[in-house]
């Protein structure tokens, strides 16, 4: 049985992070591509550092198997990701309850997140099994803005 770990991300996972972006399954983002969003390991590494955009990483047996990052000023989820091989076992759902709960104690009560809108693609209904709900808003690339409010 493999050994999985959740735990904060650190400035250094930025380059993995950067990697795997690349090999998910759906919706991937070559390090190109990302270099011209202005995504690069310096600038998430300064983000996890400054905290502006903090994560939890999923470790399998010692090897990042996934991530998933927030907005501390926006409370957007900003990515969440995993390795195809990774997929099914509960990751996703742990590192994006983590998330949410991190994004909670830092005094969020709406949480926010951009997701295809293809009843097709995976994420499609993952988020919205979760209690997401579609905010009526769409981003600048067409993907629907998914809400979660907490309960008071």
């Amino acid at each position: 049985m493999s050994k999985i770990v959740l735990r904060a991300a650190v400035a250094d996972d930025a380059r993995e992070c950067l990697r795997i972006r690349g090999l998910t399954r759906e919706n991937a983002f070559s390090e190109q591509d990302l270099a011209e969003l202005g995504i690069t390991a310096e600038s998430w590494g300064a983000g996890i550092e400054d905290d502006s955009c903090p994560g939890y990483i999923a470790l399998v047996d010692g090897q990042m198997a996934g991530y998933c990052f927030g907005d501390s000023e926006s409370g957007e989820i900003m990515v969440l990701a995993l390795l195809p091989d990774y997929e099914s076992l509960g990751l996703g759902r742990r590192l994006l309850d983590q998330m949410v709960q991190d994004l909670r104690n830092r005094g969020f009560s709406r949480l926010f997140l951009a997701c295809n809108s293809d009843p097709q693609v995976r994420s499609y209904g993952f988020y919205r099994h979760l209690g997401w709900t579609d905010s009526g808003q769409r981003d600048e690339f067409g993907d629907d803005i998914l809400e979660y409010h907490f309960a008071s």
